[in-house]
């Protein structure tokens, strides 16, 4: 039995050195991928005032943070629960002045104090980029293809993304479909839930079609075209074909216009992206605008735990290193490892290669397999 002081809290987990090891080579990939398309890296801190976690993009709440008083200011302080909203304050703060369309991104640790029956863990490395200035359907192809590439960079070729109109109920209940504000949010959760006898019991009669506008992108914008009332989703509707059309046979496409679930502050356009083998959501991403300077902006997150899963016994192979023993050459060995070697040298005469992990064994300058 484990001494209850050596626990971990629910939701929270120790990464072992295969773990730590895939995860360094996953999160390196997807930077060095960003980098490649022009998205500088930023380090937001992780702990920042509440008031400023929540105040630059809607629908983030500090009911999920882990708060708490600084003893400096004795204003309360929060655990960031994403990083997007970070983005956004060094966009509208230190970064105002930078020539728009700014292209930023980054990974760091993120953490809710309670987690959800989807995903149960607390604390989640988030890797994301962020194109601040624009939410037009260009920066949506851009931002999609880079999740895309991102992805296959990572090592994950099987990707799927479903588009969805987080703004879709509010659109057309202004004049297309006329809700009163009490029936709003009650159409958008039946709808997220799929639901269609509750739908109809909270009014929302009219927007029943929506539910069946799902699947493969090529039949369900064609029937999401069909139920267009008045021409108020036709903007939309052209941009989803336009970012679908550049997306082509790189991934596998889907359209469902009414989800909600994990687009709490996206504007015209959002979408999920999966990775094949993992059950989870691999990343979100859409429009959004930034509270406060109200700017445009277009990006994604990504996960890494999902990312692990899809990579699976492919991000865990087994490194060729390198047993020096303790008469060793040094300059041999810095040699070796110049060229990408991973050497563990012995500090005792009974230290055991094999055991230590390695495969191979320097004999004065020559590598020997064990």
């Amino acid at each position: 039995m484990p001494n209850q002081d050596d626990l971990l809290p629910i939701g929270l987990e120790d990464a072992l050195p295969q773990r730590a090891a895939a995860i360094t080579r996953t999160m390196r990939a997807v930077l060095d991928a960003m980098d490649a398309h022009g998205f500088d890296r930023v380090r937001p801190p992780l702990i920042e005032f509440e008031h400023s976690l929540a105040g630059r993009m809607e629908g983030v709440h500090t009911r999920r943070m882990a708060r708490f008083t600084d003893p400096e200011s004795l204003r309360t302080l929060a655990l960031r629960s994403d990083m997007t909203p970070q983005i956004g304050r060094i966009a509208a703060t230190s970064l105002s002045a930078a020539p728009r369309p700014l292209r930023l991104c980054y990974a760091g640790e993120i953490a809710v104090l309670r987690a959800d029956q989807l995903d149960p863990a607390r604390q989640r490395l988030q890797m994301g980029a962020e194109l601040i200035g624009s939410d037009s359907v260009a920066a949506a192809i851009e931002m999609v293809m880079l999740a895309i590439d991102t992805l296959k960079a990572a090592g994950i070729a099987d990707v799927s993304v479903d588009f969805t109109l987080p703004d879709l109920v509010d659109t057309l209940a202004q004049q297309a479909l006329p809700l009163d504000a009490g029936q709003r949010d009650a159409v958008r959760r039946e709808l997220d839930m799929k639901d269609a006898g509750e739908l109809a019991e909270v009014g929302g009669q009219a927007y029943l079609p929506l539910l069946y506008a799902t699947g493969p992108f090529d039949d369900a914008i064609e029937k999401l075209s069909a139920i267009d009332a008045g021409g108020a989703l036709a903007s939309r509707i052209s941009g989803l074909r336009a970012i679908a059309a550049a997306v082509g046979d790189s991934a596998r496409v889907t359209l469902d216009p009414s989800e909600r679930h994990g687009f709490e502050y996206q504007s015209w356009f959002g979408f999920t992206l999966y990775a094949g083998g993992a059950r989870g959501v691999a990343g979100r991403g859409g429009s959004y605008a930034i509270r406060g300077s109200d700017e445009a902006a277009t990006g994604f997150s990504l996960y890494m735990d999902p990312l692990l899963e899809a990579l699976g016994t492919a991000s865990e192979a087994l490194r060729q290193t390198l047993f020096l023993p303790l008469d060793h050459d040094h300059a041999a060995a810095s040699r070796l490892r110049a060229i990408g070697w991973r050497t563990v040298a012995a500090i005792g005469e009974g230290d055991d290669a094999v055991a230590l992990g390695c495969t191979h064994r320097l004999s004065g300058s020559e590598t020997i397999a064990l």
